[in-house]
């Protein structure tokens, strides 16, 4: 007999499943009602924090997959994700045409066009100095181009001539002789609370997420040593200026420790590191800002502060200016550099903003701190008779969220051509972390390509010139509008330009024209490297000591008293 099975659920089942669904969720309830409503918003706080997404005005981005955090090498002078950087002009057409500024040495000839001559800057923005040059004022760039007549050869002029006439000035204050006398060229170091710098360090472990800079700040800030590479190298961090620079004025033989007997006047205030422990935690601007006001503030009670409104004070910054900029339209890095109490100071960074005056760039740290001068002629010894078995390299990664980057086609370009003509190393599989590596394929390489990455400069542009790798740049900022006292200002001695909206619109075959250029050439360019930049490229150890040569903290602190030498 056949058995007929109702598969629907009897209503008492029914309504037992919804009764039990009532406890549970009046169960539940009543649980939830008996917790205070403060611990429940602050488990939401702390959920919510604990994320590795970062708010920056209208961005978001996510920590973890953030190639800055998965290759620390890649990661440039500590700028936005995708930063654009904010020319200071109003007028679109230049805005857009500013990347083809020409990198052309500039000349020595007066300019004569009185559209052009912008008004000279106020003596507040650069001390009273009194100069032999014209000097262009940063607002004056856009008085002169809100013109309606201007066209956009006019206004790409106009700034041209305002960066170019800034670093003849930088170039003025320097001194061709490595004084040997402090006579009236004290410098004064101020004794700052610890938290303006110390206890900066201390936070290593908890600097930026999964990465521990604690080992990069052992050995004064110099990092472990690099055996493998020979004396003198140690594994540095590109944002550790800040304290390698400070151990190096405290043991300055032109250190006095009487405020009346100083001319120059260092703040140890490592505003790189402030920043940096910021950049991936959800903060408030106003916690950002914190450190930088109290330290204006323990500065107003300083007589020489107040006496020369911070014009002979100098700050040594560790990452770029924009990092200090903070505009309106977002909540990356702070604004002190925008303070008005520090237009005034000399500002010492990593890369400069073209349009202050006050902005000085000085060399990013490499990996190369020699003790003595024969330390140098050692390693001068041994690069330029390296034998160097291709043509080009390029170590870096692309930028796929940059539609204006020309990494992707450089990359392509050289991996299309045989190994003997160019190597690449891919920094997303972590090979640029190992100084060792990229400082093996620098020294094993004639050109190495040196392209923006999320701004113009680049720490491996000197890693690269103290290799004897001649540098290819693709943007004058990259270097020409940036080192005036560490780079001459005829480019063509020691690197390629080649224009990259040329590689972008893919009008140039990038290593093709690299082997048009001669092997005469080539050793010509090497040597001038060798020789006559190398030396003060690098920064010495806390301990070292220099009678030949001027390492990069000897020119900065000689030019620098140069300059102060000449106030009233």
């Amino acid at each position: 007999m056949a058995v007929s099975m109702n598969r629907r659920k009897p209503k008492s089942s029914k309504n037992s499943e919804t009764k039990e669904h009532c406890c549970c969720s009046a169960f539940l309830f009543k649980i939830l009602s008996r917790i205070p409503l403060g611990i429940l918003l602050l488990i939401l706080v702390y959920l919510w924090s604990s994320s590795s997404t970062i708010i920056s005005g209208k961005i978001v981005h996510i920590c973890v997959s953030s190639r800055k955090l998965n290759n620390l090498y890649c990661l440039s002078a500590g700028t936005q994700p995708n930063f654009e950087i904010p020319i200071p002009l109003t007028n679109n057409s230049f805005t857009r045409n500013i990347e083809n500024i020409d990198a052309s040495p500039s000349t020595n000839s007066s300019v004569t066009d009185d559209k052009e001559i912008v008004n000279a800057l106020s003596s507040s923005s650069i001390g009273n100095i009194k100069e032999d040059v014209d000097i262009f004022r940063k607002d004056s760039i856009r008085t002169e181009i809100d013109g309606a007549d201007k066209n956009r050869n006019e206004e790409i002029a106009i700034a041209k001539k305002a960066v170019k006439e800034q670093l003849q000035l930088h170039r003025s204050w320097m001194s061709s002789t490595n004084h040997a006398s402090c006579e009236g060229r004290g410098v004064y170091v101020y004794d700052l609370p610890s938290k303006f710098n110390k206890d900066l360090m201390g936070q290593c472990e908890d600097m930026m997420p999964w990465t521990n800079f604690c080992e990069y700040f052992n050995n004064d800030a110099l990092g472990e040593p690099l055996a493998s590479l020979g004396k003198g190298w140690y594994h540095t961090h590109q944002y550790s200026l800040e304290p390698i620079f400070h151990s190096r004025i405290l043991s300055h033989p032109c250190r006095v420790y009487n405020e009346s007997e100083a001319k120059l006047f260092y703040v140890p205030y490592y505003g790189g590191l402030d920043i940096l422990r910021w950049h991936f935690k959800n903060v408030s601007v106003d916690v950002k800002d914190t450190l930088a006001m109290d330290l204006m503030k323990w500065l107003e009670h300083r007589k020489p502060w107040v006496q020369n409104s911070g014009s002979d004070h100098v700050f040594v910054l560790g990452k770029i200016s924009w990092d200090f900029r903070r505009r309106n339209y977002t909540s990356w890095g702070t604004r002190f550099l925008e303070l008005e109490q520090m237009q005034n100071p000399i500002k010492l960074l990593i890369e400069r903003q073209p349009w202050e005056v006050n902005d000085i760039a000085i060399p990013h740290p490499t990996f190369f701190h020699p003790h003595s001068d024969d330390d140098i002629v050692a390693w001068q010894q041994k690069i330029i008779g390296t034998t160097r078995k291709s043509l080009v390299s390029f170590a870096g990664a692309e930028r796929p969220n940059q539609p204006q980057s020309i990494r992707s086609v450089l990359i392509n370009q050289c991996t299309s051509t045989s190994s003997d003509k160019c190597q690449f190393l891919d920094c997303k599989s972590g090979g640029c972390n190992q100084p060792e590596t990229v400082t093996e394929l620098f020294m094993d390489s004639e050109f190495c390509l040196q392209p923006p990455g999320d701004s113009p400069t680049r720490k491996s542009v000197f890693d690269s010139l103290v290799s004897g790798c001649i540098p290819v740049l693709f943007d004058p900022f990259t270097a020409y509008y940036q080192y005036p006292w560490h780079l001459p200002e005829d480019h063509r001695k020691y690197s390629v330009f080649i224009d990259q909206e040329e590689v972008r619109q893919m009008k140039v075959d990038v290593v093709g024209r690299l082997s048009g250029i001669s092997a005469r050439e080539r050793d010509e360019m090497r040597r001038f490297i060798v020789y006559e930049l190398l030396p003060g490229l690098v920064y010495g150890d806390s301990s070292s000591r220099f009678e030949k040569f001027q390492d990069a903290f000897s020119i900065s602190v000689n030019t620098l008293l140069q300059r102060v030498s000449r106030m009233q």
